[in-house]
């Protein structure tokens, strides 16, 4: 008689500890749906783009739709002086990801190998406002800093997407 009422009493309280489980698991997730939604409310109010789960807020381009252009010559580019004016250098290789489906392209793609001097300029022009410890640090900013003039040069077009770095020597 007695194992019998201990069984019965261990399966009370199995019963019980299933039934608060269920009751507490309910509860967090609706509490984290809640709360996820005040976070994509806010970050939509404040503008910000949340990343996807791959970390790449970039544009997705299939890669036979891509188009490269690269400025001929390495550039060699003044960096801003030290704080002790050690003056310093960088010499790299600049290229171009364009679209070629986007409805731009057709339209300015094949003015870019002619704008050759412009994009020398932007490239300079961003890399003069870095140290050569920032530069080293900040390549993923200074690439982003040089789409965005490019991209105000066509009239904020986005037909290229992406600026990359090749070669990079500082000095």
């Amino acid at each position: 008689m007695k194992k019998n009422f201990i069984s019965i009493l261990i399966l009370g309280c199995t019963l019980i500890n299933v039934v608060l489980s269920a009751v507490t698991m309910f509860s967090v997730v609706t509490t984290n749906r809640q709360t996820g939604k005040i976070v994509n409310s806010v970050a939509d109010i404040l503008e910000i783009k949340l990343e996807d789960a791959s970390g790449s807020s970039q544009k997705e381009v299939p890669i036979e739709d891509i188009v490269t252009y690269s400025i001929p010559e390495k550039m060699t580019v003044g960096l801003k002086s030290d704080p002790d004016g050690t003056p310093h250098y960088c010499m790299v290789s600049v290229f171009f990801s364009m679209d070629s489906k986007h409805g731009d392209y057709k339209k300015y793609g094949e003015s870019v190998a002619s704008n050759d001097l412009i994009y020398r300029s932007i490239v300079a022009e961003v890399f003069s406002e870095y140290t050569v410890t920032e530069a080293r640090a900040s390549q993923q900013e200074i690439a982003d800093e040089i789409l965005a003039r490019i991209q105000d040069k066509y009239q904020g077009s986005d037909f290229i997407f992406e600026v990359s770095f090749s070669d990079i020597v500082f000095q």
